[in-house]
């Protein structure tokens, strides 16, 4: 800064600036090159990513979110998209790759407007807008179904289609549908579906085909004592969040014995006290122990006497699992152990999967968690199917909470772009032109399906356009991949819940906007570092972004 031309130092020695323009380039430049790297994975003929951190470990994936959590990023703009992701998916659980790309389209069409001398405030009014019309036009082309088990394994084979697992495709979406109907519970008037009282188990051996669904939980334990029963059926389950042992003193104490026969008055007292713990696990009914806390081994024997199984220190979240699966609840005192607070399962026995024991509660008769066990031939198989069966279970609980879905294969971006065009020619202004490249980005989403699918986008793009306004009354028509055409979404039963492209549309926007706003960048960096924040000077690190494992030049 110069004032009566003196120069005024603000900054830090260690500190960088860029602004104006070239601030919005580097920007634009970062975050577009996110949008890129996850491009060719879009669609059901989308491209599988190889990832390698720095200790060697591998993931083969396309699922967009998995991908950027992987990415080493350093500049802070493609944070921000990265960002996106996350949110996309935390919030609906698909869609990640969708949000990504037209988030970066959107960025390439504002820098063509700021190339043009368009204000980036204008261009932000006119994306605010235009996101606006993109919202209230999406109930015009959504649809109420009815979540039986046909519509919802539609809505579970959209979103596998685009997965590397689909020669099992069928067997996921039919565990992710099992798994969604059982956990499913009414609230005032409205079905909620709870991912957490889904556990998802991977063990390797067997094949996909061979993966299946557990009403109720399996544990990674075993049974404490030889002596337990290994096996029981119409179990009676004690959820106990309290040590089954003499409590030890929290201070050192001293006790002074005597006469010899005190030795063995002192380790009977110790006795009965166990005792009278197992006496009252007896009482209530219960034939399976499930203990959060740790469970002594005189306990153990008394319980075997008893006829009585038990398990001991499992986790927090695994305890309320299997109080959902079994209608039980937890209780941290034996004293408040009673019938109506024991669990039920037709069976709980012990099995071995691999090398590891396991424990399995199952045969709930109306279980709210449940167990998907997961099989594969190695643990990338495992890993992707996890991930697969994760975005499945996500658009399943979607589509059985709101009941509202939409055309698949950028059906829904073809409407979009059609509505946002009307929007535009009724304003004026520069505002005109943001809107309008806002309905252009979202060809984006048809445009890339077609490309990664080896057809050529402008001429799908211009097919699309045209079967929409020959046919005003039928939304529907997207790109049929498989025969490469435009044909019936609906028909063919390509179908997404609403909620996927509403999130996708708003996350992309809001994170266009924060970036299309941004003119100065001041970064302060660290002691031999290259540029600010890690960054070169002029904001970019060398090839673009920063540390991306495994990715090929040119990706």
């Amino acid at each position: 800064m110069v004032m009566n031309g003196q120069p005024v130092i603000i900054l830090k020695d260690n500190s960088e600036r860029n602004t104006g323009r070239e601030a919005q380039k580097n920007n634009i430049a970062a975050a577009s090159a996110i949008a890129e790297a996850v491009r060719s994975t879009l669609g059901p003929l989308g491209m599988d990513k190889m990832l390698v951190d720095s200790l060697g470990d591998v993931i083969i994936t396309n699922d967009g979110a998995t991908i950027l959590e992987e990415l080493d990023v350093e500049h802070p703009a493609a944070k921000l998209i990265i960002q996106v992701a996350k949110s996309q998916d935390k919030e609906v659980g698909d869609g990640t790759t969708s949000a990504v790309v037209i988030a970066g389209e959107l960025l390439k069409r504002g820098d063509e407007l700021l190339e043009k001398k368009v204000h980036g405030t204008t261009i932000v009014d006119g994306y605010k807008k235009a996101a606006a019309e993109a919202i209230r036009a999406l109930d015009e082309i959504a649809f109420e179904i009815n979540p039986d088990k046909e519509s919802l394994k539609a809505i579970a084979l959209t979103s596998l289609n685009s997965k590397s697992v689909t020669t099992a495709k069928d067997k996921i979406a039919n565990l992710a549908i099992e798994a969604i109907l059982h956990i499913k519970e009414e609230r005032n008037g409205k079905f909620i579906a709870d991912l957490d009282n889904v556990k998802i188990l991977q063990k390797q051996g067997k094949s996909l085909e061979d993966s299946s669904l557990i009403k109720g939980i399996a544990v990674d334990k075993e049974i404490l004592h030889p002596a337990m029963p290994k096996s029981i059926t119409d179990a009676k389950i004690a959820l106990v969040n309290q040590n089954i042992e003499v409590n030890k003193t929290e201070f050192d104490a001293e006790i002074k014995i005597s006469d010899p026969s005190m030795v063995q008055s002192f380790l009977d007292n110790e006795q009965d006290m166990i005792k009278e713990m197992v006496d009252k696990i007896k009482a209530s009914g219960a034939n399976v122990v499930i203990c959060q806390k740790g469970i002594d081994d005189m306990a153990q024997y008394f319980m075997a006497k008893e006829g009585i199984s038990a398990i001991r220190r499992v986790k927090k979240s695994d305890m309320e699992k299997i109080a959902k699966a079994t209608g039980g609840s937890v209780v941290t005192s034996l004293d408040d152990l009673t019938a109506g607070s024991l669990g039920e399962a037709g069976k709980v026995y012990k099995t071995k999967l691999g090398d590891d024991d396991y424990v399995f509660i199952e045969d709930c008769a109306s279980p709210l968690a449940v167990t998907i066990l997961l099989r594969g031939a190695s643990k990338y198989v495992t890993d992707e199917a996890e991930r697969a069966i994760t975005d499945a279970l996500s658009v399943v609980r979607n589509a059985v909470e709101d009941r509202k879905v939409v055309p698949g294969g950028g059906a829904v971006e073809i409407h979009l772009n059609q509505s946002i065009e009307n929007l535009a020619k009724e304003t004026t202004g520069k505002e005109r032109l943001a809107i309008q490249a806002f309905a252009d980005s979202l060809l984006i989403i048809p445009s890339t399906l077609a490309e990664n699918a080896g057809l050529d986008p402008l001429t799908i793009e211009a097919e699309l356009i045209s079967a929409y306004n020959k046919h005003k009354t039928k939304k529907t028509w997207g790109v049929n991949l498989t025969e490469g055409k435009v044909d019936d979404m609906k028909k063919l039963g390509v179908l997404e819940p609403i909620r996927v492209k509403l999130q996708a549309i708003k996350s992309a926007s809001e994170a266009a906007e924060m970036i299309l706003r941004i003119d100065d960048v001041i970064a302060t960096k660290s002691d031999g570092d290259a540029g600010a924040g890690g960054m070169p000077p002029g904001g970019m690190p060398p090839g673009g972004m920063g540390g991306m494992p495994g990715m090929m030049p040119g990706m």
